[in-house]
């Protein structure tokens, strides 16, 4: 009777201490935290491409079980700030997480002003800083002061160089002419990708017949084109942002500007680029471009169902991809080790569903560059490498 009373206990015991154990494996999280703008002149851009994302991947991520460390699976846990496009409000945003919600990883926001602006609080608190709408030619510069500093767009000579390269294959092919009007935002966006096309242009044979800066907040784009037009260019090329990129075509259309070749900035693989324009989407190139394979069909069903809308054609898919790497790195170490994991983000290959991704000196160079809409969709035209499409051209008229 001893005996069976003394296992009994034992027995319980043990039960116990198994459901203690599963009770704080269900409670355990990973606390992520992010600044991102809901609000202000940033609030498109982060809420086509980034916002979505992050909600997409904390939903996977906590329906598959978890994250898997040694000690068991952890849910993630998300504190969320409007940083209302304002880089100081974001400064003070990410300070916030770090200092007083204490999360185990901060997301970065959207844009490169917002990006640089956090930068070293990132860097002073030891946080990786995954960015992904960080574009700067500075990157390599940068990581040498913050090395937890990442870009997963690349750099913008890479896309500055594909777009020369296409141009002058067109030229030679006998496709399009070599004469090329550039037009671009003044800020540091526009600068270093319009002064990359300037140095390679000249190196692959183009012309540039004009060559244009305009203020933020610029609207006036019937009487720009309407000069550019007057310069009889093959290509027009604008290194624009959504709100300049989301009015050009209407311009171009307004004063019957229809070169062989329309090329526009961020903005251009935007799900509501085709919903504006519908069939005149058709033939206009921009910044990015998918591989329209399984992989991709996937995620954008799963990216419609959890956020019910579509992601961009360019940095969507980059932004997931980055955080498929996070994880990666995460369920390897097994633990919230941010030293740990910048480590493994410097050095490992990860799998993610754009293929095997490495940073080389922090920096993603395996990015699509260039794009075209073609046939409702915007696929992938630069680099040159298998799933490229053929660019199409001459552009087909606006009023078709």
């Amino acid at each position: 009777m001893k005996e069976t009373r003394r296992s009994f206990l034992l027995k319980s015991l043990a039960m116990g201490a198994t459901l203690l154990a599963q009770a704080s494996a269900q409670g355990r999280t990973v606390r992520i935290g992010y600044s991102i703008s809901k609000t202000g002149p940033y609030a498109t851009g982060a809420g086509i491409t980034t916002l979505p994302n992050y909600r997409l991947w904390v939903e996977e991520v906590n329906a598959s079980g978890g994250l898997k460390l040694a000690g068991g699976a952890a849910r993630i846990a998300v504190v969320e700030y409007d940083d209302r496009s304002s880089p100081e409000e974001a400064i003070r945003n990410v300070e916030r997480l770090i200092t007083q919600d204490k999360v185990d990883f901060v997301l970065p926001p959207w844009g490169t002003a917002m990006n640089l602006a956090v930068a070293p609080v990132f860097a002073r608190h030891g946080y990786p800083q995954l960015g992904v709408t960080n574009l700067s030619e500075k990157t390599p510069e940068l990581v040498r002061r913050w090395p937890s500093y990442f870009s997963f767009l690349g750099l913008p000579s890479q896309y500055a160089e594909a777009l020369a390269l296409l141009l002058r294959n067109l030229a030679r092919a006998g496709k399009a002419g070599r004469r090329v009007a550039v037009v671009h935002t003044d800020d540091e966006f526009g600068l270093e990708l319009s002064s990359a096309f300037r140095r390679v242009a000249q190196k692959e044979g183009l012309e540039l017949v004009y060559f244009q800066s305009y203020p933020q907040g610029f609207n006036d784009f019937s009487s720009l084109l309407n000069a550019v037009k007057g310069r009889n260019p093959d290509a027009f090329v604008a290194f624009s942002y959504p709100a300049e990129t989301l009015a050009l075509p209407e311009a171009a259309a307004v004063v019957g500007f229809n070169p062989t070749v329309f090329f526009l900035g961020v903005g251009t693989a935007f799900p509501v680029f085709r919903q504006r324009y519908g069939a005149r989407a058709e033939g206009v190139m921009g910044l990015g471009g998918v591989v329209p394979n399984q992989a991709w069909r996937s995620y954008l069903e799963r990216h419609k169902a959890v956020t019910g809308q579509e992601p961009d054609r360019w940095a969507s898919q980059v932004t997931y991809a980055s955080l498929q790497a996070l994880r990666g790195a995460i369920e390897k170490i097994g633990k919230v080790d941010r030293f740990q994991i910048v480590r493994l983000l410097r050095q490992e290959t990860f799998d993610t569903f754009l293929g095997p991704l490495k940073l080389e000196g922090n920096i993603f160079r395996g990015n699509w560059l260039i794009g075209q809409w073609q046939d409702g969709e915007f696929v992938a035209l630069m680099p040159e490498r298998p799933g490229a499409l053929s660019p199409r051209v001459p552009k087909p008229a606006w009023s078709r």
